[in-house]
Parts: C-alpha cells; structure tokens; sequence
C-alpha cells in the first residue's frame, strides 16, 4: 500500500537523501532544527525527565546521520520514521532503568532451591512449551520474537515487513489463546 505523499513529506524526504547520498551538513542542520525540539518535547509528554529526553533527541538526530540510507519513502513519512526511532530509544532507556546495575546485584551464591520448585518451574516451562506448539504458526513466530527475542512491536514489524497494527493482533490473539490454553490445563491438574 503507498502512502499519499505532501509538499513537506518531499522536503524533509530530499534533506534526508541529501544526507544520505552527499553528508550534506546544512541539509541535517534543517533536519536537526526541525526534528530535535519536537523529539525532545514528545519525549518529555512521555514521561522522559529533561535530561533524557535531550540525551535521546541527540541520539536520535545521531541515528538520523548515520542511517539515512535506511529511510524508506514508500513505507513511511520523514516525521514517521524519526518519530520511530524516538519511540525505540525511549523503550530502550526503559528497559535498560529496569535493569539493576552490576553494584546492585547480590555477590555470593544464591539459596539453593528446593525440588518441590524446580519440579513446578518444570511444569510450568513444559506446559508454556506445550501451549506455543498449539499456536498458528504464524501467531507463535510473533510471541517468540517478542518474548524470547526481546523485540519491540516496532522491531518485529521492521523485521518482517508486516503492519504494526498486524503485529499487535496477532500477538493478542496468541497471548489470549496461551492464557486459554494454560487456564485448561491448570483446571485439569
């Protein structure tokens, strides 16, 4: 599906090929100003402190100057993309705050646990191992590369082409048909 395309879509659209294809500095300089403080702004209405969101602006700008070659004007606007990229950055700096830092993790061994506990942490991979098996496989691709992969909905949708509107369907639908499965099973035990 093409997009519609505007006068400003074509602007931004020639100063990101104009970074791509020459490094043109003024042509980023527009970008920078353009983009930046809007970044930073949409950021901060996220929920990012001022620190970070101008860390994350600065980074996206950055992302912008080395991966202009990557813009695709068929799949989505100028504004879209880098939009994007903030969004990603902003999980990323979420999930990396969620983190604990090496300082705080606890040295030494940790208790060993009990059969009882290993046997159910057993069961229970078993049983989620048993339930993904029954998803459509195209339900299940979605759930691994989320789950066991670590990817954004936006990161699957970039891998696979697919619309991130599709993405997230369908991995409702596995989470919906999972919790199903695993109700049933939990029921019959």
């Amino acid at each position: 599906m093409r997009r519609s395309v505007t006068n400003e879509d074509e602007n931004w659209t020639a100063l990101v090929f104009r970074v791509r294809d020459h490094q043109d500095k003024a042509a980023f300089a527009a970008l920078f100003r353009h983009f930046a403080p809007r970044v930073k702004g949409f950021l901060m209405k996220s929920g990012a402190s001022e620190q970070l969101a101008e860390e994350c602006a600065q980074d996206v700008m950055a992302t912008l100057w080395q991966k202009a070659g990557m813009f695709d004007p068929t799949r989505a606007s100028v504004a879209t993309w880098v939009f994007t990229i903030a969004r990603n950055r902003r999980i990323d700096a979420l999930r990396k705050a969620r983190r604990p830092e090496p300082e705080d993790l606890s040295w030494g061994p940790d208790h060993e646990p009990d059969q009882a506990e290993v046997f159910e942490v057993q069961q229970d991979s078993e049983r989620l191992g048993s339930a993904l098996a029954q998803l459509p496989p195209k339900q299940r691709e979605l759930i691994e590369r989320a789950y066991y992969g670590d990817l954004s909905h936006s990161e699957i949708a970039a891998e696979t082409g697919l619309p991130l509107g599709t993405i997230k369907s369908r991995i409702r639908l596995a989470l919906d048909k999972l919790r199903q499965t695993l109700d049933v099973k939990a029921q019959k035990e």
